[in-house]
């Protein structure tokens, strides 16, 4: 495992192949009290309701299909990045509500790649305004096919709309990448989801197998409850030398960030927990819990980005669909 400095506004996180672990998942530091960029909305809505009916927790706002407006950075829950107009699932996309996702290459050699790409609005002009989500202006993900790598960075972004970052693909394969962004001229959450071939004799390997446990840095992370199509909670715990850690830093403005992936096709989930840094009621550890609802049966694997000691690290699972409940009305 890796641990690589952050630099300017930019997250770093690095994907070193490692012998005895499947994932490409590494450590960063984050230092204490880093600024934001000055262009980022300040975020009041860190918690965030699901479209399903459920409540918001404090500080958040309901969310629903079309995702609430952004106001001031805020915005509703992108748990499932719905598609506006077909309902689809969040990152199948290279295209939505008039909006492109526009890479400068898609095809690149294996190692560390100065990667670039802009943000096409109705127009064909390249986006410059955005409303923060979660400290941020776009929040970039990066996937192989197979879900065996994962990584969650930031890039900054050029006066001409350009966004840059390099990116370190060791290994030949499949690739998806994702962006999270809210255009203000649209007022809401999407997510824009595009391929990327790194070059290479390809070796595919399968999605590891279902695990709820999992180790990274000599973290123990454990995750419990269902994935539903209707919506469940999941509680994720964070145990270091079988102790429970009781001071998660805040990272992104919350005290951990959910990512989930379906095999096979990719949809794409970006949830944030229950709860808020600083709210007087959310604990700091070892639990931190999400609700989640997924686009549909199928196996998934999860990533969740915690930071303990100034550092940000990435746990990674696979989990199946649990059968959808029935309620039997009684005459």
């Amino acid at each position: 495992m890796t641990t690589t400095a952050e630099t300017g506004h930019t997250t770093q996180v690095n994907g070193a192949a490692q012998p005895h672990h499947a994932e490409q998942i590494t450590a960063h530091v984050e230092p204490g009290g880093h600024a934001e960029h000055g262009s980022h909305a300040a975020h009041s809505g860190s918690a965030h309701a699901l479209h399903d009916g459920h409540e918001p927790q404090r500080g958040a706002h309901k969310g629903h299909d079309g995702h609430a407006e952004n106001g001031g950075g805020a915005h509703a829950d992108h748990s499932a990045h719905a598609g506006h107009d077909a309902g689809l699932p969040g990152g199948l996309r290279i295209t939505q509500d008039g909006y492109a996702l526009d890479l400068d290459t898609t095809i690149a050699a294996p190692g560390r790649i100065d990667f670039r790409f802009r943000i096409l609005g109705p127009d064909g002009s390249a986006v410059t305004e955005f409303d923060a989500i979660h400290d941020r202006e776009l929040h970039l993900i990066v996937a192989r096919r197979e879900l065996t790598g994962f990584w969650h960075v930031h890039p900054q972004r050029e006066a001409d709309g350009t966004w840059v970052i390099q990116l370190d693909l060791p290994e030949a394969g499949a690739y998806r990448v994702f962006t999270d962004i809210a255009p203000r001229a649209l007022g809401r959450t999407i997510t824009l989801g595009a391929d990327l071939a790194i070059a290479g004799h390809y070796a595919p390997q399968p999605v590891p197998v279902v695990d709820r446990a999992t180790e990274v840095d000599g973290y123990e992370v454990r995750v419990d409850g269902e994935l539903r199509t209707e919506g469940d909670l999941l509680t994720l715990t964070v145990r270091k030398n079988g102790e429970p850690v009781t001071d998660l830093q805040p990272y992104l403005a919350a005290f951990g960030h959910l990512v989930i992936l379906r095999a096979g096709d990719l949809a794409y989930v970006h949830v944030h927990p229950n709860g808020e840094p600083g709210d007087g009621i959310t604990p700091s550890g070892p639990e931190v819990t999400f609700h989640t609802a997924v686009p549909g049966p199928g196996t998934y694997r999860l990533f969740l980005d915690f930071k303990h000691n100034d550092v940000v690290r990435t746990a990674a699972f696979t989990l199946a669909t649990t059968p959808q409940q029935t309620h039997e009305h009684q005459h």
